[in-house]
């Protein structure tokens, strides 16, 4: 495989010679190119040591610095020859670049030509990577389905500790060779997805809703997609980027997404209930916004319609996978669930808990499958979350089709 390495402008730039090292190691070929700023921090002959390749440091044969490698097309050129693009250090700059397009170096121009996997290796300050600048262009680029390698904590070369060491070269070869040889066992596969919350209406310019961020939703859409499958994503409201590569159907309220969740059943294999849905709806709106007085305002609500239970009525062969959002009693609420809606699996999670469940980026999950077992997920990011849902659900599938 030939794995072209970006270098970025950081300190960390001396661990991406390991990395070349690792991944000739394993049989990889390599072909470096470096930024500017990287040259800062590592000579270029110390990688064309390593590689025995020329290293590409310039966009334009002739500019100053430039080892007269590359051409006006030699940036087509490598991408089209080359089967993975990974990028370590990736600097708080280049992930900007990336994340809007931008193409102003050999290797902002190469990401623009280059159609295969993105492994990126995050590495800078701890306030340069909680900024929320640089955190909503990793969101777009995670939603592209690059493979996002750490940071890690500890100290960093500033002196501060915290989030923004490089993962160490090993790590990211390891995650090279996985994205190398992804799997696509969802192919042929269509994954009916809900996410997010609902908005039940009190009157013109209120409603009911929760504090579901979609965040799991659209992080098993989007590892469905890699995975091959064909992706229906329908989403309450939330504030995130639409997925690449999947079908969104976007509703407001339960009703809307039972609505849209009956249109897309017939073509769906796998369905996952992933949606934090209402469970009750004012069903006489007011024409008018509602005017506050002094008296107590009382309401009287009544359920919206179950859409996970008429779904494992109508499933079929398909398999159902719902969640069970709970404060307390999650294996019991999770086991009750599984019977009840007639699920093949529940994933319960607790969303009391600091840093996990609604509107975290990691979560802590328990699944309850329809054969007995309950397999613990501990807290990781939800997108790797939901590569594990995905994962147990094909091994239940198999379980099932075998007891049949």
């Amino acid at each position: 495989m030939r794995v072209v390495l970006g270098v970025g402008g950081g300190i960390a730039a001396y661990k991406a010679a390991e990395l070349a090292r690792a991944l000739l190691e394993r049989s990889h070929e390599v072909q470096v190119v470096m930024t500017k700023a990287a040259q800062e921090f590592v000579r270029p002959l110390t990688f064309a040591a390593l590689t025995g390749r020329q290293v590409i440091t310039e966009l334009f044969p002739g500019q100053a610095g430039g080892d007269g490698l590359a051409s006006a097309l030699e940036h087509i050129a490598v991408a089209t020859a080359s089967n993975l693009l990974v990028v370590a250090p990736a600097t708080a700059d280049l992930m900007a670049k990336f994340a809007h397009g931008l193409a102003d170096d050999f290797l902002s121009t190469l990401y623009l030509a280059f159609t295969g996997p993105v492994v990126l290796a995050p590495a800078m300050n701890t306030h340069m990577w909680q900024h929320p600048a640089t955190q909503r262009n990793l969101e777009t680029l995670r939603q592209r389905g690059h493979h996002l390698v750490g940071p890690e904590e500890g100290p960093l070369a500033c002196g501060m500790v915290g989030p923004g060491r490089m993962a160490e070269p090993e790590t990211i070869a390891e995650a090279i060779g996985a994205a190398l040889h992804a799997r696509r066992d969802l192919a042929g596969e269509t994954v009916l997805v809900t996410a997010g919350p609902t908005q039940e209406p009190l009157d013109p310019v209120r409603f009911i809703s929760n504090r579901s961020s979609g965040k799991m939703g659209y992080a098993l859409a989007e590892a469905a997609r890699a995975r091959g499958a064909e992706v229906v994503l329908v989403s309450g409201p939330v504030s995130r980027p639409e997925p690449r590569g999947v079908t969104l159907v976007r509703v407001r309220t339960a009703l809307e997404m039972r609505d849209a969740v009956l249109r897309h059943l017939d073509w769906a294999s796998v369905i996952v209930k992933a949606a934090a849905v209402a469970d009750y709806h004012l069903s006489r709106i007011p024409a008018h916004k509602m005017k506050k007085t002094a008296a107590r305002l009382c309401l009287e609500l009544d359920p919206t319609p179950d859409i996970l239970a008429e779904i494992g009525q109508r499933k079929g062969d398909r398999l159902l996978v719902g969640f069970a959002a709970e404060t307390q009693d999650l294996l019991a609420e999770s086991r009750r669930k599984l019977v009840a809606k007639g699920c093949d699996m529940v994933v319960g999670n607790r969303v009391d808990r600091e840093g996990v469940g609604f509107e975290a980026d990691e979560n802590e999950v328990t699944l309850v499958l329809s054969t007995g077992e309950v397999i613990p997920l501990p807290r990781a990011p939800k997108r790797e979350l939901a590569d594990r849902i995905f994962d147990e659900l094909l091994k239940l599938r198999l379980a099932l089709y075998a007891a049949r």
